[in-house]
């Protein structure tokens, strides 16, 4: 069966490309929108109430099949293909493609080039902004924000190490569904990371277990190094050394460093023993 994390599939409507593949009322051909808001949750159902299944940050583009009269769109992510409902104020249609990305954890907007003047937006490390120019120490972009251009970079630039990245998130709460130093959970902490160096993650931890990297022999799994995975049912974290992991976690309700031998026997205290081990390279 299709994954409907991954399949913009319900009994009544779904995407064009699934005809055939799958039964619906009607099929529909999706138009594409940009996310405008600096971060629009995605959720299960068209309710502000309704789980938080991931989070679209500023500037990602999503194909939408469906827009109601109660103010949600229902549609299916670009960069990772997750399906979900979002606000309908959240969207715009798409003007010129970025050309530049957030690269700080959170960054100020300025109505002018100056940082005396209230800021009138944030953003978070993930979104992506087309600039216009430079003004001195900002970057203007197609709003008429001006940015810290110390804190972007052009949209094809990436990190040279991803667990640095995912070490800047320690102390951001835990936030089911997160993906931004705002609040953040453990397979977003891992998809933002991987996605800063320029590497294709899936959302979720079972598909990050499932599409990620190569197992490792028990001997290797005695043998950590720096940016191997461990998974748990429910659960990853990233190895930063042979001794210590980093993990967005419920237990903490944070993003903490944690000796990995403590956390292992901690969690399998919990009745989830570790899974599986994975190097990327």
């Amino acid at each position: 069966m299709d994954d409907p994390r991954l399949t913009p599939a319900r009994p009544d409507l779904a995407a064009k490309y699934l005809e055939g593949k799958v039964s619906a009322a009607r099929f529909v051909e999706g138009e594409e929108f940009e996310i405008t808001e600096p971060v629009a949750p995605l959720r299960s159902q068209p309710s502000a109430e309704a789980e938080q299944l991931t989070q679209a940050l500023r500037g990602e583009r999503i194909t939408i099949y469906e827009r109601n009269d109660e103010g949600w769109a229902w549609g299916q992510l670009v960069s990772d293909g997750y399906v979900g409902w979002l606000a309908d104020r959240a969207l715009a249609k798409p003007r010129a493609r970025p050309t530049h990305k957030i690269t700080a954890l959170r960054t100020l907007a300025f109505p002018g080039p100056s940082i005396k003047l209230p800021p009138i937006e944030s953003l978070v490390l993930g979104s992506t902004v087309t600039v216009t120019g430079h003004q001195d120490v900002f970057a203007l972009t197609q709003e008429g924000w001006y940015l810290p251009a110390r804190h972007l970079h052009p949209f094809d630039w990436r990190e040279d190490d991803f667990v640095a990245v995912a070490e800047r998130f320690v102390g951001t709460p835990y936030l089911w569904g997160g993906k931004s130093s705002l609040g953040i959970d453990c397979s977003g902490l891992v998809q933002v990371a991987l996605s800063s160096s320029g590497i294709g993650c899936p959302r979720d931890s079972d598909l990050q277990q499932q599409g990620l990297g190569r197992a490792l022999s028990a001997a290797e799994s005695a043998r950590l190094q720096r940016g191997d995975l461990l998974f748990w049912r429910g659960h990853v974290a990233i190895a930063r050394d042979a001794a210590t992991i980093l993990h967005a976690n419920a237990h903490h309700m944070a993003t903490v460093i944690e000796d990995t031998q403590e956390a292992i026997a901690r969690i399998k205290a919990s009745g989830n023993a570790i899974a599986a081990i994975k190097r990327l390279a």
